[in-house]
C-alpha cells in the first residue's frame, strides 16, 4: 500500500499549490491548503474494504466514469451527491488513468489561475503518472 500512497503523492504533488494532510484519518490533498480535491482510503472506508480514492469530478464526469467502468468507478458516500467519484485501487492499477482522473479533479476545484499555471508548465498527462 505504500506504493499506492507514493504514486498518489507524486501525481497530486505535480499540481500547483497542492498540500497534503490527514482528514478523517486519511491522506487528503488540498488546493491552497483549503479546498479538497482527493482523499485516499488505503485501508478502505465504511463498507468499502479495499484501497480506493474519492475525488472531485467535472459535471457529468461521475456518471460517465461509472457508466464506462463500473468495476473501477463508483459513487462514494458523503461526497457522491456533489458529483465526486470513487476509484477502486486494486489489481493492476492503470496509473495513467488515475492521473487523468486526478487532473480532472484538480481542474474542477482549482481556480483558473492555477489551472493556467499547470497548463503552462506541463509536459503531458503521462508526465505525472
Amino acid at each position: 500500500m505504500t506504493d499506492v500512497l507514493t504514486r498518489m503523492r507524486a501525481i497530486c504533488g505535480a499540481f500547483p499549490e497542492v498540500t497534503e494532510r490527514p482528514s478523517h484519518g486519511a491522506p487528503t490533498w488540498f488546493i491552497r491548503d483549503k479546498k479538497t480535491f482527493a482523499t485516499l482510503w488505503l485501508d478502505g472506508h465504511h463498507d468499502i474494504d479495499i484501497p480506493h480514492l474519492w475525488c472531485a469530478a467535472p459535471p457529468g464526469g461521475q456518471q460517465e466514469l461509472i457508466g464506462s467502468g463500473p468495476e473501477t468507478y463508483f459513487r462514494p458516500p458523503y461526497v457522491g451527491h456533489r458529483g465526486w467519484v470513487g476509484v477502486r485501487l486494486v489489481g493492476e492499477i492503470d496509473w495513467a488513468e488515475v492521473a487523468e482522473v486526478l487532473e480532472d479533479a484538480y481542474r474542477t476545484i482549482a481556480p483558473s489561475t492555477l489551472v493556467a499555471r499547470f497548463d503552462a508548465g506541463r509536459a503531458g498527462p503521462t508526465s505525472i503518472a
